[in-house]
Order: structure tokens, then sequence, then C-alpha cells
């Protein structure tokens, strides 16, 4: 891991609307997070995780306080500036997988590498090798809907981690899948991230799978981060 923290937030605040109807959804957030780490987001509804989570994947912006990446102030940005960082840096995995619907397997792994200007044959080559790795180099050519759940998660991963990012955000990943499917699917993730440096933080409501994936656990409530610690100390 780095010694200087990747994403840094300090006192970061959210406010929706104005007046006497606002919404402080975001009451002073603090957080550091290294490249490797892996943090697992926690807290009821209405606490503040996707809010936090819109915020680090610049698909927000604060209100107020600072959110730095590589020591540059985020919260500065422009929208323009802020879609390069994401594209460049940020990978995402959402609880719907969000796969194109009328294009292969291999094509949506691809998606990113084509926005990153990367040539057709070094698309198809890195494409691929990344399904190789998950043993669904045979499944190159079927659309989601022919695919299972648990491949249509594995295509999802895969998308987020062609481009190499620095950071990679999982938004309840393995919700929809069943229970025997979930398993193994949550062992495979993690030995794939193993094998990178990425930082990655998971939104999560299973307790399970946060102490079986994560280093660090935040639990969150009312917009504050009312705990911080590893697996041991946070259960």
């Amino acid at each position: 891991m780095a010694d200087e923290p990747i994403i840094s937030l300090r006192g970061v605040t959210k406010v929706y609307g104005e007046g006497p109807t606002a919404f402080q959804a975001l009451k002073g957030i603090d957080l550091d997070i290294a490249q490797g780490d892996f943090v697992a987001v926690m807290g009821p509804s209405g606490s503040g995780k996707s809010t936090t989570m819109n915020i680090l994947g610049c698909l927000d912006v604060p209100s107020g306080g600072a959110f730095l990446f590589k020591g540059r102030h985020v919260e500065t940005l422009d929208r323009d500036q802020r879609a390069l960082l994401r594209r460049r840096y940020l990978g995402f995995v959402f609880q719907g997988f969000n796969l194109l619907s009328r294009t292969t397997a291999l094509e949506n792994v691809e998606l990113p590498l084509l926005y990153r200007g990367e040539d057709k044959k070094t698309r198809y080559d890195m494409g691929m090798a990344a399904l190789d790795k998950v043993g669904l180099k045979p499944w190159w050519d079927p659309t989601p809907a022919e695919l299972s759940g648990g491949q249509q998660q594995r295509v999802a991963l895969l998308r987020a981690l062609a481009p190499e990012p620095r950071v990679l955000l999982l938004d309840e990943p393995f919700s929809g899948l069943d229970v025997t499917r979930r398993v193994d699917i949550r062992a495979e993730t993690l030995g794939l991230l193993k094998e990178t440096d990425v930082a990655t933080l998971m939104v999560t409501h299973d307790p399970e799978e946060a102490m079986f994936m994560a280093d660090r656990i935040l639990v969150m409530d009312e917009g504050r981060v009312i705990q911080d610690g590893t697996p041991v100390e946070t259960y």
C-alpha cells in the first residue's frame, strides 16, 4: 500500500435543497483510503452511504469540505474535469450490473477501453484476456440476457477493471445473486482484486460479506461515520 492516501475526505458535507426543506445528507465526513485498501461501507438506509459513494465516484460534488484525489482538490473541478478523472482512474460495478443489453460480453468489457482511445486489436486482446481469467472466454459472444446472473456479474467486474483503475466502487455487487453463487463469486472477485493494487470501496448491507472481503469496515449513520476499523474491531 502507498504511504499517502489516494483519497482523502476532510469535513465533507452534502446538502440537498434549500431553506426549510433542505436535507443534510452528509454532516462532516473524514476519510483516508490508501492504494490497495478494501473498505466496506455499511449503515441503514438514509445513512449517507450512497451520497458518499457518489461523491467519491465524481458523480456528485460536496456542498462543503475537501475531497482530494492523489492530492488534487476534486471539489474545485468542473464537470468535464470530473468526467476525465472518472474515465482515467475510477471503475464502477452497480447493483444491477448496467451492462449494455444489445452488445456481447466482450464488447461490454471493451467499452471503457474504447472510451480511453485504445485501438480495436488492443481492446480485443485485453478483453479476451480478461474473460479468460474468469473462465468466460467461450462466452465472449452472448449478450447479457443470454448469460446467467453470475456470468453477468463477472462481466461487469471485468468491464470495471479493464482500464486498470486506481479506485473501484462496488454498489451491492452481489445482492442479485442466489446464495450459492454469491459465495463463489465473492471469493473469485477477491482473488481478482488481490492481483491488482486497486483501492476498493463496497457498499453492502451484509455483515458476513463485509467481514469476508474487507480490510476495513466503515459504518455510517445519519450522515456521519460512527465507526471505522478492521472487521474484528467492528464485529
